[in-house]
């Protein structure tokens, strides 16, 4: 159980405390140069975490990112009756002893990705009951293929008080169609299938790269799945899986606002730890615009333009230009020459960015799920608010690139995805730092 004391405890008090009290301050102007070495991938590292749950014994998670994100996970762990517990990188996860059955609302409401406890909890004990999700503000994100799921593998799912509530005698393999690829309701059904009975086909699938890491480290624990990275996954279940031994990939999403970064302050920057193949869609909207990017051993090295070129992008599933890094390529088309525009297909509220972007001098248009920017030759340092995690990514990048000063404030969004990203790019010559709200 987490206490006073306990390291996780302790970070995740200092999260709460230095909510209202941190800020970024950049004073643009400086192209970056150097490279940087991106951290392990959140949206993988959360689902390995939660995927321990599926064996008795001590799972091994390493290149986990010191996010708040994962500290929320680490402590919903815990509260369940896993001893877990953080070593230099790593996680270790012991869930020989789960005493409780239930994700709170105190954890969930902060972090979507707790209902990812659903399925292993539902695979292994035969009953869960998690909180209704929260997270970021950028549209509504329902479970609702996530429940269709669990129902045809045989649960009985009821909802009450903001709970779902999920309980099987015995999950029994099926085959299920999702009505659009969701990667949590793929990963969370990839898990509660590994221990089902029988053979559970997944259809219309999400093929993110994260997905497969997921596959991967499943099978390494034991289970029958083929098929990841494809629209159809098939799972064989298996009685018993045994305890989880990985390394988390990198970040692809931390990775492309590194990417944008080098284009926006026309730098050469190498990437270390970006993967070509997670990044096809986005390196193509960058080279289209002017940027130069080379592959090498061990990563990607870009090169600004002196002038960038106005491209549209539409946002969609993997392999399709990632909802994620929309916010950032605005950052980045706020500087091009001529229009574009940006098409938002996943998310129904993700342009707050927008207003603070103006603050600072950008020309956009918002014409129903499309924005149209037309770039202007210098944005001027504002003070500006961040409303979710990739608008924050957005706000910090149009700062590395305007005159003056701008000052990043609700930055706590920032610390669920970036890892010290203002160190990170104060190594690369951003004139960057992080301090205290007045």
């Amino acid at each position: 159980m987490i206490m006073p004391g306990n390291p996780v405890w302790l970070a995740a008090a200092r999260d709460r405390k230095q909510d209202s009290l941190d800020k970024i301050v950049i004073k643009g102007g400086m192209p970056l140069s150097g490279e940087v070495q991106i951290s392990g991938a959140k949206n993988s590292a959360l689902p390995l975490l939660f995927a321990t749950l599926l064996a008795e014994g001590q799972s091994t998670i390493c290149n986990v990112p010191d996010l708040r994100d994962i500290n929320t996970a680490v402590k919903l762990l815990c509260e369940l009756g896993a001893d877990a517990s953080r070593v230099e990188g790593c996680v270790r996860v012991d869930a020989h002893r789960i005493e409780s059955i239930e994700a709170s609302y105190d954890l969930v409401k902060t972090m979507r990705a707790s209902v990812l406890v659903l399925g292993p909890l539902l695979a292994r004990f035969g009953h869960a009951r998690v909180s209704l999700p929260g997270g970021c503000a950028i549209g509504a994100r329902p479970i609702d293929q996530h429940l269709k799921g669990f129902e045809a593998l045989g649960a009985e799912i009821t909802l009450d008080h903001g709970y779902v509530e999920a309980r099987a005698d015995k999950l029994v393999g099926a085959k299920i169609n999702f009505d659009m690829p969701t990667v949590g309701g793929t990963e969370n059904l990839l898990m509660a299938a590994a221990l089902a009975e029988g053979e559970t086909v997944l259809e219309n699938a999400a093929r993110e790269p994260e997905i497969v890491q997921l596959s991967e480290a499943l099978n390494s624990m034991g289970a029958r799945i083929e098929g990841a990275g494809t629209a159809v996954i098939h799972i064989q279940g298996v009685e018993r899986l045994q305890p989880l031994s990985c390394d988390v990939i990198s970040d692809r999403i931390e990775a492309g606002t590194f990417m944008v970064a080098a284009a926006v302050t026309g730098g050469n920057v190498l990437i270390r730890g970006a993967v070509r193949a997670h990044q096809e869609a986005l390196i193509s909207k960058l080279v289209e615009a002017g940027v130069s990017i080379e592959e090498e051993d061990d990563g990607l090295r870009v090169i600004g333009p002196q002038t960038l070129r106005a491209v549209d992008i539409r946002t969609s599933v993997f392999p399709g230009f990632p909802t994620d890094m929309q916010a950032q390529f605005m950052a980045l088309m706020t500087r091009a020459e001529g229009s574009s525009r940006i098409s938002e297909t996943v998310f129904e509220n993700r342009f707050m960015h927008v207003c603070e972007l103006q603050r600072m001098g950008a020309e956009i248009l918002i014409d129903g799920n499309s924005a149209v920017i037309r770039g202007v030759e210098q944005m001027t340092g504002a003070p500006v608010m961040a409303t979710d995690l990739r608008a924050s990514a957005s706000l910090i990048l149009a700062g590395l690139a305007a005159e003056n000063t701008t000052e990043v404030s609700r930055i706590y969004h920032l610390d669920r995805g970036y890892e010290k990203i203002e160190k990170k790019l104060a190594a690369l010559g951003a004139n960057i730092w992080r301090e205290q709200e007045s």
